[in-house]
């Protein structure tokens, strides 16, 4: 039998740097907290756009939001290792040394948070602070715990569009929690899909998810479903508080109700192919309701 520490070593070799920071980063991930963070910018600011202002807050939020991707597999460097999907990331690979890698989450999440502090204002670095301390230091150790760090993870993935918001009023309103609801709502019936899809890798690594303590996979379609239709709901609420028209309901409408027949289909047929389904959904879902809300955004 081929030695897998071989192939995954001489994978990791084929990467450029770039390629390995890329990695580091989770750019998909740091992408779409700077997509949500300046969505949350534009639906709180007033009048004409103020963009250094944006752009400022999106390189401390970029950051904060890379340094924690950081830190947080330098805590799970040794359970990324035993996961396919994880296996060739910097560390578990040996590109990156451990060292290198708390220098850098370290230096970047402070530099973010000091960033933001100065050049936006101090209830985003505030919020930022949160966001670090929730993800790395609760979210992550809770994964080798309890399922329930699903919904606790939510809330360091939700808090980026409340940092936008903040950044352009500096205060925080009902409206800009909707915008927390909606991306906190959104990410569940989301990780409950890859959970459900990556089931025994997570179960052989030692994390705790809800496929894997939920054998006949009735709460785990349960759970995905409520909150599908929670989400549905939430995203109607930009539209009550005015912050949107007429053109963004009606796409809330659809879009959740896609969403929701997705769930309930995954949660009847637990199945690859059901839990692949809703997955490409949700990604599919989120762009366009942000899209819509930037693009039907009251004046």
């Amino acid at each position: 039998m081929k030695d897998i520490s071989i192939d995954v070593a001489n994978h990791a070799a084929e990467k450029s740097w770039p390629a390995v920071f890329s990695d580091l980063l989770k750019a998909r991930l740091t992408s779409l907290v700077l997509v949500t963070t300046a969505v949350g910018f534009y639906a709180g600011w007033r009048g004409a756009m103020n963009w250094p202002l944006l752009l400022n807050t999106l390189a401390g939020t970029g950051l904060v939001a890379g340094g924690a991707s950081a830190l947080n597999q330098l805590l799970e460097r040794d359970y990324d290792a035993k996961m396919r999907r994880t296996q060739n990331r910097p560390l578990p690979s040996g590109r990156l040394q451990p060292a290198t890698v708390a220098i850098f989450g370290g230096v970047s999440s402070v530099a973010g948070l000091i960033y933001l502090a100065l050049a936006v204002n101090l209830l985003a670095s505030v919020l930022g602070a949160i966001t670090l301390i929730s993800y790395v230091f609760i979210y992550t150790p809770l994964k080798r715990v309890t399922w329930l760090n699903t919904a606790v993870g939510a809330i360091p993935g939700a808090l980026p569009p409340l940092m936008g918001w903040a950044a352009a009023r500096n205060e925080l309103s009902g409206e800009a929690w909707t915008l927390f609801a909606i991306l906190a709502f959104w990410q569940l019936p989301h990780f409950f899909a890859i959970a459900w899809i990556y089931r025994e890798d997570y179960a052989k690594a030692g994390f705790v998810m809800l496929p894997n303590v939920d054998a006949s996979g009735q709460h785990t379609g349960q759970h995905t479903v409520s909150n599908a239709l929670a989400l549905l709901i939430v995203s109607l609420c930009p539209f009550l508080f005015r912050m949107t028209g007429t053109l963004y309901l009606a796409g809330a409408i659809i879009l959740g109700a896609g969403f929701l027949f997705c769930a309930i289909q995954f949660s009847r047929q637990l199945t690859l192919r059901r839990a692949r389904q809703l997955f490409l959904a949700s990604i599919i879902y989120l762009p366009l309701l942000l899209a819509l809300m930037v693009f039907d955004k009251t004046k």
